[in-house]
């Protein structure tokens, strides 16, 4: 008998459909492998007779709970943002055909459901004295770093403190707020320009570089409810500003498990170096249990599409990479996923180290805002309750 089910055979034994059970594979509940045929995948026969069980026997409460915070089951309704069959889709339009042709600012007015023209007005507010006296603090420490605090100190709360009934200048605000970011990454004022020419002005690119960059942000625009996605709709929920939103994704975004992984990539692809075979090194390093960032994705098993979509106008540039990418896969069966993208962007356009960390936030502040919105108009707090674990009362 063998060890290996196909996806028919796996999905009959759970009694649920393909597209279930490629569900299952994108929560982590099951682990698909390759088959013989490059299109299909294969399941093992103990991983599916495991869940099988599970599934029969039922969960435990707080074995759901915890569940539904680790790649699980949906906690949230939103209508923002699609992940399913491998593909990535806002607002139901596929975010790889949107960076293929859109600008930035079409897709974050799409995203918040309001006029381009409206949102990214001809008009561009001073950065506050503030914010002047603070950056030479941060020069040179890096967007991870320098990001947050100039960000709380440059953008005020006039257009956003409130959630007016006026859709025209909420609209405008959220311009605002995405052209602050910017700024504050660029180290520039506040430009009506648009934003990936922004970055090409900045950092002295082409036009393939500029087109890479407007990509980028597009493709970094959103992924349903991530860590620094539902933070900002937990912090909207409460009523707060815009700017505090941005803020508390921008905060969350930093950690090393999520956009600070670009720093971790970083820092492996050094270790790596740039010269000879990279299987050596990846299998020692696999040997030691050390684990490859920048490669495997939950939500996609055959590979992160918004990677894929970067890296092809990359790698054929870079047969270094091209091998690095294709020893990966043949070690771990993993391909990279958006921040081994967006590291690779930054080094193929000999951007300052940190650009990727930079560019995924100002990127993923259209998602904050668009998560902010739609929390705001659905009118509920966000309020979970916890599955106690502690020692109950005397």
């Amino acid at each position: 008998m063998s060890p290996y089910l196909s996806a028919a055979e796996a999905a009959t034994r759970l009694g649920v459909s393909r597209q279930t059970l490629y569900s299952y594979v994108s929560r982590g509940l099951l682990r698909a492998h390759e088959a013989d045929d490059p299109r299909e995948r294969r399941y093992r026969r103990d991983e599916v007779e495991r869940l099988a069980g599970q599934r029969a026997r039922g969960r435990k409460p707080k074995e759901v709970a915890k569940a539904a915070l680790d790649w699980g089951v949906p906690v949230l309704e939103s209508a923002i943002t699609l992940i399913q069959g491998g593909r990535l889709y806002y607002r139901g339009e596929e975010a790889l055909r949107l960076a293929e042709a859109s600008s930035v600012e079409v897709v974050a007015a799409w995203l918040w459901q309001c006029e381009e023209a409206v949102a990214f007005g001809p008009s561009a507010a001073p950065l506050p004295v503030a914010y002047q006296a603070l950056r030479p603090a941060y020069d040179g420490q890096g967007p991870q770093r320098a990001l947050l605090p100039l960000f709380s100190v440059a953008c005020g709360d006039e257009a956003t403190a409130v959630w007016q009934q006026d859709r025209a200048r909420l609209a405008a605000g959220c311009g605002e707020l995405l052209r602050v970011m910017l700024a504050c990454l660029l180290g520039t004022a506040v430009s009506t320009t648009p934003l990936h020419r922004q970055c090409a002005e900045a950092w002295g690119l082409d036009e393939h570089g500029a087109d890479l960059v407007r990509q980028a942000l597009i493709l970094c625009a959103d992924h349903e409810l991530n860590a620094s996605g539902f933070t900002a709709r937990c912090i909207a929920s409460t009523g707060a500003s815009l700017r505090a939103v941005v803020i508390g994704g921008l905060a969350a975004l930093s950690g090393g498990r999520h956009g600070g992984t670009t720093a971790r990539v970083e820092a492996f692809w050094d270790e790596l170096g740039e010269g000879g075979d990279p299987l050596p090194s990846l299998r020692q390093r696999l040997e030691r249990g050390e684990k490859l960032p920048g490669f495997g994705h939950p939500l996609y098993p055959d590979g992160d599409a918004r990677a894929a979509q970067l890296l092809k106008h990359i790698l054929p540039h870079q047969p270094r990479w091209q091998a690095l990418v294709a020893a990966v896969e043949q070690l771990t069966g993993q391909r990279p996923s958006v921040d081994f993208a967006l590291v690779a962007l930054r080094r193929h356009l000999g951007l300052a180290e940190g650009a990727a960390f930079g560019l995924f936030a100002c990127g993923r502040t259209i998602g904050w805002i668009a998560h902010a919105l739609e929390q705001r108009a659905d009118g509920q707090l966000i309020r979970p309750r916890a599955a106690y674990t502690g020692p109950l009362p005397v």
